[in-house]
């Protein structure tokens, strides 16, 4: 059932949002293996070095892979994409995976060798997807969600492939995992140009993200140039995506989850679904990654086993839902 919110009530769930998530940040600086008085850990490198970069690049990461399941659901009118299941991820682990195998060392794009390989193979796998769904111009929504999942399918045997020659399954496969064990200054000033410039154009675009969800005769009728849009919001999202994988790893069902729920509560009006999810993606990533720290503590669970176990279920019930619904 929607509960659709006003303007003015989602200004103020905007607010109690961004309350929620400092205190979230607060609270998860002062959780980890390590325990220490507030005053020994305001001055330890363990907050300013370790913890406090960490708790920013999580909820950083919450907000580009939110950010990109609400435009490709938008985009593709289907409640059941994300940057995950449509293949924008896979791409980014054959990457990860051939920069660990060959143990090379460059700088592009201002990363370091193993997020510059996810990044750039990332975008490699949305140029494919996107070329093998058009037909005479255009781009189908349907057509580009099997090539996705076909895209996955194939990307998931090249992994196989180089983790058979290289013998390298250890550090491949905790980074196809998800971890933000690693998080460092550098890794949060390069996801954040993509955060501010992706959220920006992602708002911008929300008025033809609505009128998309009428479908593309109606979208047209109102003066959307639908495919030009679609181009748009696609490679924002494949930025995004590429962006927050590059640094954590595969993490799964944060786009499909975060913006699928807030659009259950708020409605499907992109000018309050996008800032919304933005920060419960914040919230639920930052939230995630300290219990991945903790629970097991001194053992780290990576962050994409634990949103796998929340995310697969979640995922099932959509499905079921959606077969009930007759859609």
């Amino acid at each position: 059932m929607k509960i659709k919110i006003t303007k003015a009530e989602g200004k103020v769930t905007v607010g109690i949002l961004l309350g929620v998530l400092l205190l979230a940040m607060f609270l998860s600086l002062f959780l980890g293996s390590v325990l220490m008085s507030p005053s020994a850990l305001w001055h330890s490198d363990i907050l300013w070095q370790i913890r406090l970069p960490r708790v920013i690049l999580a909820a950083f990461v919450g907000l580009l892979l939110a950010l990109s399941g609400v435009i490709l659901q938008g985009v593709l009118r289907n409640p059941l994409s994300d940057p995950y299941i449509v293949g924008f991820s896979a791409g980014a682990g054959v990457g990860a995976a051939i920069s660990l195998a060959l143990g090379a060392q460059f700088i592009v794009f201002g990363m370091s060798s193993l997020p510059a390989s996810a990044f750039i193979f990332s975008l490699l796998s949305v140029f494919v997807v996107y070329k093998l769904s058009q037909a005479a111009g255009k781009t189908s929504p349907e057509t580009l969600i099997l090539a996705g999942v076909a895209l996955s399918a194939f990307c998931g045997a090249i992994l196989s492939l180089i983790i058979i020659i290289s013998g390298n399954l250890q550090s491949i496969y905790f980074w196809l995992l998800g971890s933000l064990s690693a998080a460092t200054w550098s890794n949060v000033s390069t996801v954040i140009p993509y955060a501010i410039v992706g959220s920006v154009v992602a708002y911008y675009y929300s008025k033809e993200l609505n009128a998309l969800l009428l479908g593309e005769e109606m979208a047209l009728t109102l003066g959307v140039d639908v495919e030009k849009v679609r181009l748009v919001l696609i490679v924002t999202a494949s930025l995004l995506t590429a962006a927050a994988v590059s640094v954590s790893g595969l993490i799964g069902f944060v786009g499909l989850i975060i913006p699928h729920w807030i659009r259950l509560i708020v409605g499907p009006n992109h000018r309050l679904l996008i800032p919304i999810s933005a920060l419960s993606g914040m919230i639920l990533m930052v939230v995630t990654d300290t219990i991945a720290r903790t629970v097991l503590s001194p053992m780290e669970i990576p962050i994409g086993i634990i949103m796998a176990l929340v995310g697969a279920p979640f995922f099932l019930y959509l499905l079921r839902r959606r077969r009930l619904e007759g859609q």
